[in-house]
C-alpha cells in the first residue's frame, strides 16, 4: 500500500474515532433513559470526555514522547477500545462517565499523532493536504456518524452503535500494525514550555475567545436532540435528517472559513463569523417557541456554518501570532476548545435542569457576545502593539 492510501486509511479511522466522540450528542435522550438519569445529567458525559481530552492528551503525549509514532497511535486506539468496552459492558452512570474519560484521552492522543504521521507520509509540499484529509475524516463524523447513530438508536439499543465502533477500532489496530511504518516522534516539548506561551497577553486573549465561542457551541450542541424535540415537535421522528443537515453545514463552514480568511482577512472573518453566530442564536431564541420548521432548521444550519468558519480561521490567527511555536499554540488551542466543550455541557445542563431547554440558546448567545467583546479588545490591543513597534 502506497503512502496516499495509508493517509486515506488514517482518514477512515479518524471518522470512526470522531463518531465515538460525537455520537452521544444525537442519542443523549436515549442514553439518559437507559441509565435512569435526567438529560441534563447525561450531558455531563460530554463534559468528562472534553476534560479527559484537554487534560489527558498533553500528559500522555509528553509521557510517551520516547515512543515511535506508530506505537503512540496503537496506544491511542487501545485506550479508545478500552473506553468502548467500558461503555458496552460496565453498569451504571458512574462507570459510563469513567469510560467516556478514557475515550477522551484516547481520541486526543489519536488525533495529535495521526496528524503527525499523515504529514510524514505525505509527499513534499503536500503535508497540509494530508493533515486536512485526517481532519475531514474527523469532522465527517458529524455529517454521517451522528445521524446514523440516531437512526440505529431509534431502532435498537444505543449501545449497538458502540459495538460497531468497537469492532472498527479493533480492525484499526490490526491495520496500523500491518500498514503504518515505525516513524520516530518529534522532540518532546515539556508542559512548562507549552504553558509558557500563556504569558503572552495576545495569546491569552485569543485563547479566551476560543474558550467562550466553544462554550456557546457546546451549550446548544450537547443538548441539540432534546432541544429539537421541544422546538420542532413535528420533526421528532426525523431528527436524524436535521442532524445530517447540520453536519453538512459544519463541513461547509470549515471549507468557507479558509477561503474567507484568504479573501477578506483573518480579523474580518473571525469578527463576521462571531457576529453571525450571535445573530443566529438570538433569532433562534425568538422563534423557538413557535415550532416553525422552515425557519428553525435554516437558522441552525447558519449557526453551524458560523461556528465552523471560526475554527480553522482561529487556527490561522494563532499561527500568525506565534509562527515560531505554531505546533505548541495549536495544541493549546485544542485544549481550550475541549475546555469550552466541557464548560458548555456543564452550563447547558444547569440551565436545562433548572429552567427550560429553550433557554440554552439565549445563554449560548451571551457566551458568544463575551467572545466578541474579548476579540475586539484583542485585535485593538494587537494593533496598538504593532503601531508602537513601528
Amino acid at each position: 500500500m502506497n503512502s496516499t492510501w495509508k493517509i486515506y486509511m488514517l482518514t477512515l479511522i479518524s471518522f470512526v474515532v470522531g463518531t465515538s466522540q460525537f455520537v452521544i450528542v444525537g442519542t443523549l435522550d436515549k442514553v439518559a433513559t437507559s441509565v435512569d438519569v435526567s438529560v441534563a445529567t447525561a450531558g455531563q458525559l460530554i463534559t468528562v470526555f472534553a476534560l479527559g481530552n484537554a487534560i489527558g492528551t498533553p500528559l500522555v503525549i509528553v509521557a510517551t514522547s520516547k515512543m515511535n509514532q506508530r506505537r503512540q497511535l496503537l496506544l491511542a486506539l487501545t485506550i479508545i477500545l478500552l473506553g468502548i468496552i467500558g461503555i458496552i459492558a460496565l453498569p451504571g452512570f458512574g462507570l459510563l462517565m469513567t469510560s467516556r474519560v478514557l475515550l477522551g484521552v484516547g481520541t486526543g492522543v489519536f488525533v495529535v499523532t495521526a496528524y503527525g504521521i499523515a504529514a510524514k507520509l505525505a509527499a513534499p509540499g503536500r503535508q497540509g493536504g494530508a493533515m486536512a484529509n485526517v481532519a475531514m475524516g474527523y469532522s465527517s463524523s458529524l455529517v454521517f456518524g451522528v445521524p446514523l447513530g440516531r437512526i440505529i438508536a431509534s431502532s435498537y439499543d444505543w449501545k449497538m452503535i458502540f459495538w460497531g465502533i468497537g469492532i472498527f477500532s479493533l480492525l484499526s489496530i490490526f491495520a496500523v500494525l500491518r500498514l503504518i511504518p515505525s516513524i520516530e516522534s518529534e522532540a518532546s516539548v515539556s508542559l512548562g514550555k507549552r504553558l509558557a506561551l500563556l504569558k503572552n497577553p495576545r495569546v491569552v486573549l485569543t485563547l479566551s475567545v476560543t474558550f467562550f465561542v466553544f462554550i456557546s457551541y457546546s451549550i446548544l450542541n450537547t443538548y441539540i436532540t432534546p432541544f429539537l424535540t421541544v422546538v420542532i415537535p413535528t420533526m421528532k421522528e426525523k431528527i436524524s435528517m436535521v442532524l445530517f443537515a447540520m453536519g453538512i453545514a459544519s463541513l461547509i463552514g470549515s471549507k468557507v472559513g479558509g477561503l474567507l480568511a484568504d479573501r477578506i482577512g483573518i480579523v474580518r472573518t473571525l469578527i463576521g463569523s462571531i457576529a453571525i453566530h450571535i445573530i443566529s442564536l438570538v433569532l433562534l431564541s425568538i422563534v423557538s417557541g413557535f415550532g416553525w420548521v422552515m425557519i428553525t432548521i435554516p437558522l441552525l444550519m447558519i449557526w453551524e456554518i458560523a461556528a465552523w468558519i471560526f475554527g480553522p480561521t482561529q487556527n490561522f490567527n494563532l499561527i500568525s501570532l506565534t509562527p515560531e511555536a505554531s505546533g505548541i499554540v495549536l495544541s493549546l488551542n485544542s485544549s481550550f476548545v475541549q475546555l469550552g466543550f466541557a464548560a458548555g455541557a456543564g452550563i447547558g445542563g444547569i440551565v436545562a435542569g433548572r429552567s427550560s431547554i429553550l433557554e440554552i440558546s439565549w445563554v449560548g448567545a451571551i457566551s458568544v457576545v463575551i467572545a466578541l467583546i474579548i476579540g475586539v479588545f484583542s485585535f485593538k490591543h494587537s494593533r496598538s502593539l504593532s503601531g508602537a513597534q513601528q
